[in-house]
């Protein structure tokens, strides 16, 4: 249960970061086109990640075309479906095997641990271009380390 509870922590994290960055992009009289798309791949991505999972069809293209506006609500979506599937997770499920096709068409299998891995570092890494393009653009990124949220008592 402990490293359940671990995944659960990190995700709370992730919840936490990504609103930092759509409150950002939400607030910029001119927020910059491609930190903004890849907002919206971060949540593309997750909630393609999440209909795998629960073995739905997608719903939303990986890269959506969403305004700056979209985003709010894009964030409520996929952390509401995140919360209720991890929520739902036992420990015995990290291992069960998720069969997949990816944007290739191309047949896949991982493990519900490895899918979950991927789905944080997929964002952590998007949200390191977002403030580059942030910058780029004149604006200072959300300070979005993880330890930072830690130590100001920002996570669940």
């Amino acid at each position: 249960m402990i490293f359940l509870s671990h995944l659960q922590r990190q995700f709370e994290y992730e919840f936490w970061a990504n609103g930092e960055e759509v409150r950002l992009l939400s607030g910029l009289p001119e927020p910059p086109v491609a930190a903004v798309r890849l907002l919206g791949h971060v949540f593309g991505a997750q909630i393609l990640w999440l209909d795998r999972l629960q073995n739905r069809p997608p719903r939303i293209a990986v890269w959506p075309d969403l305004s700056p506006a979209e985003l709010p609500a894009r964030l409520q979506e996929t952390e509401a479906g995140w919360r209720s599937y991890l929520a739902a997770l036992s420990e015995s499920d990290l291992a069960s095997r998720c069969h997949y096709t990816n944007s290739k068409g191309e047949p896949w299998e991982n493990s519900v641990l490895d899918i979950l891995s991927h789905v944080l570092l997929h964002s952590a890494y998007h949200r390191g271009q977002i403030a580059l393009e942030l910058r780029r653009s004149g604006n200072t990124p959300p300070y979005t380390d993880y330890i930072h949220a830690v130590r100001q008592g920002l996570l669940a």
